[in-house]
């Protein structure tokens, strides 16, 4: 026997669904505007043309589980811009600078979504255990950087360093990005995205010609002492043989 659902449950299910992501977008635009702390169900209420907060609380259980909503939504629409982008690079290197570039082109048309991304990781305090941003998880960005520069490393494209921190330090500057473009309006991103990818480049490339001995390298800027004259001559130097 075949159980079907009639056209009712599934519009009202579509209205549903249709009203949560209501509620979701406005959350990301409010946090992004308006902060973490002063994102209110009264304010995301206003900004989704609802009449009560109690129409957020049907859908969501509290903050906490909207915010989750939140962030997995911001996370969903940047998988869905880059994962495309990324698909078919044909070595590490391309890789990761079709990430970096595309990461950049995703703040600035979806500039909202980064903003309130950066505001929950700051500023939520979830129950213990319960982290909202999983920064370590297998699929989470960091997770996912680590396994490039990895690879990189055993394809011998890049040189030898620890992944973890380098993945930290490229999230680090990219998230900076979406500071500096809320302090600046104008702010190049493309320009930025070059600076990055050569800067990234440049840190993880492995160039044989860079290489030098610890002992017998000598560090930049530093001259080499001079000898000290013979004694006996005043500090003077000696005189030229004939």
């Amino acid at each position: 026997m075949r159980v079907t659902t009639s056209p009712t449950v599934d519009s009202q299910s579509s209205a549903s669904a249709t009203r949560r992501a209501q509620i979701v977008e406005s959350a990301i635009e409010c946090i992004a505007e308006l902060g973490y702390a002063h994102a209110s169900f009264a304010q995301i209420a206003k900004r989704a043309g609802i009449s009560s907060t109690r129409l957020i609380s049907y859908h969501f259980a509290g903050k906490e589980d909207l915010i989750r909503a939140v962030v997995q939504e911001a996370l969903r629409a940047a998988a869905a811009y880059m994962h495309p982008r990324l698909q078919g690079q044909a070595s590490p290197s391309a890789t990761l600078a079709t990430y970096i570039t595309s990461n950049l082109e995703f703040i600035g048309t979806h500039p909202a979504h980064i903003r309130a991304v950066v505001e929950i990781a700051s500023n939520a305090r979830p129950a213990p255990g319960t982290p909202i941003i999983d920064m370590s998880g297998p699929g989470s960005p960091l997770a996912l950087l680590e396994q490039l520069f990895r690879r990189g490393q055993e394809a011998g494209e890049f040189r030898a360093f620890d992944p973890r921190v380098m993945a930290v330090t490229l999230r680090a500057a990219i998230d900076t990005a979406v500071t500096e473009l809320a302090a600046n309006p104008g702010l190049d991103l493309d320009g930025y995205a070059r600076e990055l990818v050569a800067l990234f480049d440049l840190a993880t490339r492995k160039d044989p010609r860079r290489r030098c001995s610890p002992r017998t390298a000598t560090p930049p800027n530093r001259q080499r002492r001079r000898p000290d004259p013979p004694k006996g001559t005043g500090g003077r130097p000696p005189p030229a043989e004939r």
